[in-house]
C-alpha cells in the first residue's frame, strides 16, 4: 500500500522565474530559460519520492496579457525545449499530458502537444500534467459545456464523477505548492483544490531545487488532513 503521508497529485505555480532574473540584472526570458533546468532537475527527485502526478501551472490564459515579447519567448521556450522534459519522461516512464485550451497557442505548440502525448501515452510510472494556456474558471466552463455536448445524465454527476469532465480525468490535488513568495492560488485548478493542503514558499522557481521540494514535503507529512472536519485515518490512494 502507498504511504498516506505521501502525496498522490502535487501542483505547482511555478512562480518567480522574471523575478529571479530582474535580480540578477538579466533579462525575464533567462529567468524562464533557468527555470526550465530546475523543472527538468525537479521533476525525476519528484517521483522517486513516490508521487504519482504533477501538474505544474506553466502559462495562464491571462498570461497571454503580457508583453508580445515575452509571450513570444514563452511559446518557443515550449514547442523548442519541451523535447528535452519529453526525453526526462520517457526515461522516468512518465506519460505528459495538456491542460488548457487550444486557442491563440501556435500551430507549433499544439503540434508539440500533440506529439508529447502521443509518443510518452503507454508510459505508466506517473503523470505529468502540463497546465499550459489554462485557467480554473475556464475549466470549470468548459466542463459544463462538455457535460452538456455529451447528453450527461445529471442523476449520475456528482462530486467525484466530476473529475471525469475536466480538461484530464485526474484524482484532487492533496499538495499544491507556490514559489515566489505569492500567497494566492491565481486561477488554479479550482476544483481540484477542494481539499488540497497549501504550501508557499518565497524562492523563487529557479532556485526551487529537490531540496526545497523535501521542504514542502515535509511540511505536507506533519499536516493532519481533515475532510470535513474529520482527520482522515484511512484514507490511502
Amino acid at each position: 500500500m502507498k504511504d498516506i503521508n505521501i502525496p498522490h497529485h502535487i501542483g505547482i505555480i511555478l512562480d518567480g522565474n522574471g523575478r529571479w532574473a530582474k535580480e540578477r540584472g538579466l533579462g525575464r526570458s533567462l529567468g524562464h530559460k533557468e527555470g526550465l533546468k530546475t523543472l527538468e532537475e525537479l521533476i525525476p527527485y519528484i517521483y522517486k519520492q513516490g508521487v504519482s502526478i504533477i501538474s505544474i501551472y506553466v502559462f495562464s490564459t491571462e498570461n497571454f496579457k503580457r508583453p508580445k515579447p515575452e509571450v513570444d519567448y514563452l511559446m518557443s521556450l515550449f514547442s523548442n525545449n519541451f523535447k528535452h522534459l519529453e526525453e526526462l519522461c520517457q526515461e522516468n516512464h512518465i506519460k505528459i499530458l495538456f491542460s488548457g485550451r487550444k486557442e491563440h497557442l501556435s500551430n507549433s505548440v499544439m503540434a508539440m502537444e500533440e506529439s508529447l502525448m502521443e509518443n510518452t501515452k503507454n508510459n505508466t510510472r506517473g503523470i505529468l500534467n502540463i497546465c499550459l494556456n489554462y485557467g480554473g474558471l475556464s475549466e470549470m466552463v468548459d466542463m459544463v459545456k462538455k457535460v452538456v455536448k455529451e447528453n450527461v445524465d445529471l442523476n449520475t454527476l456528482n462530486e467525484q464523477t466530476i473529475y471525469q469532465y475536466l480538461y484530464q480525468p485526474l484524482p484532487p490535488l492533496d499538495l499544491l505548492i507556490r514559489t515566489g513568495g505569492e500567497k494566492r492560488i491565481s486561477n488554479f485548478m479550482l476544483c481540484s483544490l477542494a481539499y488540497a493542503e497549501l504550501y508557499f514558499t518565497d524562492v523563487y522557481f529557479p532556485d526551487f531545487k529537490p531540496e526545497e521540494f523535501q521542504k514542502a514535503l515535509d511540511s505536507y507529512q506533519k499536516r493532519d488532513r481533515r475532510f470535513g472536519g474529520v482527520k482522515d485515518e484511512t484514507k490511502s490512494h
